[in-house]
């Protein structure tokens, strides 16, 4: 999916998401130290948003104008700032080693034969920092049917990033884990399990 597939699926609706910042992402930066965060996929703005109210400093990507727009919209409503970058992860003009939390929830994050969005992410986090993925559980071994737009070998999935990271002696993997999750409402909310991937990178 490109920039106008992503548009066209935002224009179906005032609104796919909830609303809400992601449970996951809530549960596991709570007590963290707030700093520099890129937020990847931002959609809506949901995440992007609480985590400025957290006090982060927020760095919020996003390849769909018309979602964007949506998220600075509700940034506005909620009198927070964050800078907003109009791209896709691999081709975003990012700093490597920049950030101290780099989150993605839920991404769809195209597969390349360079791992070129998997590395975009790594590349992202400062030292010491984190790097925090989740994902719908079980979505990588979905079998694509022919009336289905949808691969999954299209995408890149939390192990790709985790055999990348256990591969690299400068990180720390300190959660891989599969589990439930609650949501009451938005696409999406019929997914049960989340795999949960969060990771350090090691201070030079």
């Amino acid at each position: 999916m490109d920039e106008a597939d992503w548009d066209a699926r935002y224009s179906e609706s005032d609104r796919i998401w909830s609303g809400n910042p992601n449970g996951g992402l809530v549960a596991e930066v709570a007590g963290m130290t707030p700093g520099r965060v890129l937020d990847v996929g931002c959609g809506e703005g949901a995440d992007a948003v609480w985590l400025a109210q957290q006090g982060w400093q927020v760095t919020a990507l996003e390849v769909s104008g018309v979602a964007l727009a949506r998220a600075r919209q509700h940034a506005e409503d909620a009198g927070v700032d964050i800078a907003w970058v109009h791209a896709g992860l691999a081709e975003a003009p990012l700093e490597p080693g920049f950030f101290d939390l780099v989150s993605a929830q839920y991404p769809a994050l195209p597969r390349t034969p360079d791992s070129a969005n998997e590395r975009a992410l790594i590349d992202a986090v400062a030292p010491g920092g984190t790097l925090l993925l989740i994902h719908h559980a079980g979505m990588e071994h979905h079998e694509p049917h022919d009336d289905q737009a949808f691969d999954p070998h299209d995408f890149v999935w939390p192990s790709m990033v985790a055999d990348l990271l256990r591969a690299d002696d400068a990180w720390r993997i300190d959660v891989d884990e599969t589990r439930p999750r609650q949501i009451e409402g938005g696409s999406g909310a019929h997914h049960t399990e989340d795999v949960v991937l969060r990771a350090t990178r090691l201070p030079a």
